[in-house]
C-alpha cells in the first residue's frame, strides 16, 4: 500500500506539462488506526481517501532515546500495551482532525498543517507549538498522509512534491549512514555510546553505496562471529550487531577491521551517535559505564575529558560525524567540540535540537553544532520539518534525515531525504525490513531519477540553500 501510494508513474515529459502544485482533488475521508511498530509497541497509522477515489497511507515512528524537548507523543497510560497504547491519538484523528479536513486541498500542506497544529490543537510552550492536546503522533500521521495525497492529486512523485513544497530546485541521492554496531539504549551490551555508523562517501552512486554498506556489514558479522561466538551476532533495534563489548574503542576497531576486510579502506567513513544525554550524571558529568550500576566511577568523565575522548576518535579514525556528543542542555561543551572539530567533522544535534526551529535558532546563535538531525516525529508536522531544514541550510549547516528506533514499513523519509536534498540519511543497518524499506525506496528513486547526483563526499553541503 505504501509503495502504491508513493508514485503515480508518469514520464518526465508528461509531468512537465502539468502545472506545478495544482491539485485535482480534495480530501473525502481521514481514518486513523493503531498498528504495531518494530519494537512491538502500538503506533499511529492514517489513511486518507480523496474525492476521486485516490487512497494513501502513512505510519508514525517512535523513538527509544528521546529528547525531553520533543513535541508530545500521546500515549494512553494504564496497563494495556504497558501504557503505550495510542487509542487517544487515534480518536483525535477520527473525531477531531479528520472531520475538520474534509473538502480541503491536499496539496496545500502548509494550510492543513497550520489548521491542525495552531487551530485544532493550539497548545504552545517556550519552544513553539507543542501538540500537547491532540498529540504529535496524531498530527504527524495525518500530515504525512496529506503530503502523499498532495503528491497523488498533482500527479507528482512524492520526492518532487516535497521539493516543490520546500522550494528546492536541486535533487540528490543521499549518502546512507549505516548503524552497524548498536549500544546505548538500543542494545543490551555494556556500550555507552549508542550507534557506530559507516558512510560510503566515496561511492559513485547510491546503489554502489548500498553494495559497500552490505559488504561491510557481512564482513563485520564474520569478524564478530569469529572473535566473540555465534550468539554475538544477534542484532539490536536498528539491525546493527550488539556484541558483548564494553569499550567504545573496541567497537570502532571492529568497524575498521570490517571495512579493511571488505576492501573499502579510504572509501567508507565513520560516524557515531553518542546519545550522551542517556548517561549524564546528576553532577553534570558523563558515566561511560552507566549500564552497570552501581559501579566504581572510573569511567565517569567531565565534559572536557569526554571531549578528549572524541578528539582521540577523530585522530585515530576517519570520523566525519558525531551526533549528540553532550547532553541536550550542555550548551558550553557543544560549542567547544564544534569550535575544535566542526571544520572536518559534522557535530549533529538530535536531542539538542529536536527538529525544532526555536532550538535551532538558539544553537545557531551559540555556535553549538553545525548539523541538524531531521526527525519528523520530534516536531510533528511536515511543514515545520521543512522550516527546520531550511533554517539549517541557510545557516550553512548539514542535515541528516533520520528514522527512529521504533519504525514501520513506511518509507516516507526516503522521499523526504531526496526532496529536501539533505545529502545523507540514517535508517539503520542493511537488515530488518522496516529499515530496508527506506533503503529500497531510495534504490527505486535512483532508478527513476536518472541524472540526479549522489551526494558522495559533498554530503554535508549537497546543494544550494532554499
Amino acid at each position: 500500500q505504501y509503495e502504491r501510494s508513493m508514485f503515480v508513474r508518469s514520464s518526465a515529459r508528461a509531468l512537465s506539462r502539468r502545472p506545478q502544485g495544482r491539485s485535482f482533488s480534495t480530501i473525502a475521508s481521514v481514518q486513523g488506526r493503531y498498528i504495531i511498530d518494530s519494537r512491538g509497541n502500538p503506533t499511529v497509522e492514517c489513511d486518507i481517501t480523496l474525492d476521486d477515489g485516490g487512497h494513501v497511507r502513512a505510519a508514525v515512528p517512535s523513538g527509544a532515546s528521546t529528547g525531553i524537548y520533543e513535541a508530545l507523543e500521546l500515549r494512553d497510560g494504564g496497563d494495556k500495551f504497558m501504557g503505550k497504547g495510542v487509542s487517544k491519538a487515534v480518536a483525535n484523528i477520527n473525531e477531531i482532525i479528520g472531520p475538520a479536513l474534509i473538502g480541503m486541498d491536499p496539496s496545500d500542506q502548509q494550510k492543513i498543517d497550520d489548521k491542525m497544529v495552531q487551530e485544532l490543537d493550539g497548545s504552545k510552550n517556550e519552544y513553539g507549538w507543542s501538540k500537547a492536546n491532540l498529540g504529535a503522533n496524531a498530527i504527524l500521521g495525518v500530515s504525512i498522509a496529506v503530503c502523499r495525497a498532495g503528491a497523488m492529486s498533482t500527479k507528482t512523485p512524492l520526492y518532487q512534491h516535497i521539493a516543490n513544497l520546500a522550494g528546492n530546485k536541486e535533487l540528490c541521492l543521499p549518502v546512507p549512514s549505516f548503524n552497524i554496531i548498536n549500544g546505548g539504549s538500543h542494545a543490551g551490551n555494556a556500550l555507552a555510546m549508542q550507534e557506530f555508523m559507516i558512510l560510503p562517501t566515496e561511492a559513485e552512486s547510491f546503489s554502489e553505496a548500498m553494495a559497500m554498506g552490505c559488504e561491510v556489514y557481512h564482513n563485520l558479522k564474520s569478524v564478530i562471529k569469529s572473535r566473540y561466538g555465534q550468539d554475538a551476532v544477534n542484532v539490536g533495534d536498528e539491525g546493527g550487531f550488539a556484541p558483548n563489548i564494553g569499550s567504545n574503542h573496541e567497537g570502532l576497531q571492529l568497524v575498521k577491521e570490517a571495512i579493511d576486510k571488505a576492501g573499502y579502506s579510504g572509501k567508507v567513513k565513520f560516524g557515531m551517535d553518542v546519545a550522551a544525554s542517556e548517561f549524564l550524571t546528576k553532577d553534570g558529568c558523563y558515566d561511560l559505564n552507566f549500564k552497570n550500576q552501581p559501579n566504581d566511577g572510573k569511567e565517569v568523565k567531565t565534559g572536557d575529558e569526554l571531549l578528549d575522548v572524541y578528539s582521540g576518535f577523530v585522530d585515530e579514525y576517519p570520523m566525519v560525524s558525531i551526533e549528540d556528543p553532550f547532553d541536550q542542555d550542555d550548551w558550553d561543551n557543544w560549542a567547544k567540540i564544534t569550535a575544535k572539530h566542526g571544520k572536518d567533522v559534522q557535530i549533529v544535534g538530535d536531542d539538542l535540537l529536536v527538529t525544532n526551529p526555536s532550538r535551532i535558532a538558539t544553537a545557531i546563535e551559540k555556535g553549538a553544532c553545525n548539523a541538524l538531525l531531521l526527525k519528523v516525529n520530534q516536531i510533528g508536522s511536515i511543514s515545520e520539518s521543512i522550516e527546520a531544514v531550511s533554517m539549517s541550510k541557510k545557516a550553512g549547516w548539514a542535515v541528516m534525515t533520520s528514522h527512529r528506533s521504533g519504525e514501520t514499513e513506511d518509507p516516507f523519509i526516503a522521499d523526504l531525504a531526496v526532496g529536501l536534498s539533505t545529502g545523507q540519511i540514517k535508517t539503520g543497518a542493511p537488515c530488518r525490513s522496516e529499515r530496508l524499506s527506506k533503503y529500497n525506496q531510495l534504490l527505486r528513486i535512483e532508478a527513476e531519477l536518472t541524472g540526479a547526483p549522489y551526494a558522495g563526499d559533498s554530503f554535508r553541503f549537497p546543494g544550494a540553500a532554499y
